[in-house]
């Protein structure tokens, strides 16, 4: 019976549902028909498949070939059929050994010469094939981004031709050996040793970075805002095998290649003010992921924060809360992790300055305004970043730490909330504060009510007790303290600045 059966994948989000290429020939008039919900994009490999096939010196079948892809009520797109339903064809008409095909998996688009060309989604793919334990064969230019995956067994291959030498155990390809993580040379890049001065700002950053808060800093132009922002990821503990396998998987599916440097270290995103609400969550007919998602396990930097439109920002508050995004279309849902730390920087006013007199409290107030109240409540950390002060260039004895020396405490630090709970302090839920954010009756009685002279939301009031916590971690200190709590509460720039606004309006 001319008939053959080739496993390949279909990309669904994260997903890499399995489908079946179901190659028949028979006898008729000579024809080429794909069925299976294949859009046009798949349609078209008709013609590549044909030309690959003849030019790699195989015979193509002048009989009625028809292919399906089951199962027949999943999309399928993209390219990544090529090369399963070439080998189909050439398996159907016994022109290639079929006895091994079922233990293998196969997706690449094939040139009309017979090469192998790039697909997207390969790690989503080779995680699909370990799990049910076949050999997953890919253009050269995906396996080593897919040999990420433990235990995965991947194929390189570059042309149609070696499948022949390999089938037949002439030539056998081998495993793609997993790369190493070399992060090192990336991190040293942009070192906290250059910024001068600051130390405010370098505290809070470190203390962000070890509790995996939300951060923003508010200060006039030139203070060293940006500057700060992009040194975090050297001060970030690198991801876990598995955080680096997720976020390399939603990297893939965009077609964006993960070098060996950048592995194991977390995603530092920063978009543009003007970018759409659509460029933040992710969308489109078939939903891709998002700049939050591709930030995912990483650092979302949002420059001149009050310049990107109020809608924009309004549609991050619920993946700052939940750590996902759900993408629904009419027919099509999606859901993309999108548990990023999100890290801030404004001007205090239109001019810059709130101090110069150039702008009226109404006119700063409908500045600020542009950021939502709910969108604020949910930064843990708000800090001003002044000017510098006068002597700091001129300071030869200035001692700054480099980036290496304050993330080997970052990690100390995160290694300690990991032991005691499984997470960092920013994660943390409202039944695990009173488990590990517990106060004293004193203590609280103090907290209650600076929030309630701050006039702060119970968000705010937890958000300080994770910040408390996260400094007492940094001391090595098991209990929070008063010292604790009242540091914490200086984090509330934006707080102290609106009411001051708001008081000399009134009076």
């Amino acid at each position: 019976m001319s008939l053959a059966t080739i496993y390949s994948r279909a990309k669904v989000g994260l997903e890499s549902p399995l489908v079946s290429v179901e190659v028949h020939l028979s006898p008729g008039i000579p024809g080429f028909s794909i069925v299976g919900l294949a859009e046009t994009s798949v349609k078209e490999s008709k013609d590549r498949v044909r030309s690959a096939i003849i030019n790699c010196g195989y015979e193509f079948p002048s009989r009625k070939i028809i292919v399906n892809l089951a199962p027949a009520d999943l999309p399928k797109e993209g390219g990544r059929f090529d090369l399963p339903i070439a080998i189909g064809i050439l398996a159907a008409s016994d022109q290639i050994p079929k006895a091994e095909l079922n233990n293998y998996e196969f997706a690449g688009e094939l040139a009309l010469s017979g090469e192998l060309r790039k697909i997207t989604g390969e790690i989503p793919l080779a995680i699909a094939a370990r799990d049910d334990k076949r050999i997953l064969v890919l253009p050269k230019c995906n396996a080593k981004q897919a040999a990420w995956v433990d235990e995965a067994s991947i194929i390189a291959m570059h042309h149609l031709n070696q499948l022949f030498a390999h089938f037949a155990n002439q030539q056998p390809l081998p495993l793609v050996e997993k790369p190493l993580a070399t992060p090192t040379a990336i991190r040293q890049a942009k070192d906290m040793k250059d910024v001068m001065g600051q130390p405010l700002a370098k505290r809070a950053l470190e203390l962000a970075a070890s509790g995996g808060h939300n951060l923003l800093f508010v200060g006039p132009p030139g203070t060293g805002k940006t500057m700060l922002a992009s040194r975090l990821p050297g001060i970030l503990p690198d991801m876990t095998a598995e955080e680096a396998l997720q976020s390399a998987a939603i990297q893939s599916i965009c077609g964006q290649d993960v070098s060996d440097s950048q592995f194991s270290l977390r995603p530092f995103r920063a978009p543009h003010h003007t970018a759409s609400a659509v460029a933040l969550v992710g969308g489109g007919s078939y939903p891709n992921p998002g700049e939050i998602s591709l930030a995912h396990n990483g650092v979302l930097f949002l420059d001149e924060l009050p310049e990107y439109d109020r809608k924009v920002l309004d549609v991050l508050r619920e993946p700052m809360e939940s750590g996902e995004v759900t993408i629904s279309r009419v027919l099509h849902k999606t859901t993309y992790p999108a548990k990023f730390q999100l890290v801030a920087a404004m001007n205090p006013s239109p001019t810059g300055f709130y101090t110069d007199k150039r702008s009226s409290p109404e006119q700063i107030l409908r500045y600020l305004n542009k950021l939502s109240g709910p969108f604020l409540d949910r930064i843990d950390i708000q800090l001003e970043v002044s000017r510098l002060a006068k002597g700091v260039w001129n300071d030869n004895d200035q001692f700054n730490e480099n980036s290496e020396t304050i993330r080997t405490r970052v990690q100390n630090c995160r290694n300690i909330q990991l032991a005691r709970q499984g997470k960092a302090n920013a994660h943390l839920t409202s039944p695990e504060l009173k488990v590990h954010c517990h106060i004293n009756e004193s203590d609280c009685e103090f907290l209650e009510l600076a929030v309630e002279k701050i006039g702060l939301s119970t968000r705010a009031h937890h958000k300080i007790l994770k910040i408390a916590r996260t400094i007492a971690d940094m001391n090595n200190i098991k209990t929070i303290q008063r010292q604790h709590i009242v540091e914490a509460l200086s984090y509330r720039a934006m707080d102290r600045l609106i009411r001051h606004l708001t008081d000399s309006l009134i009076g």
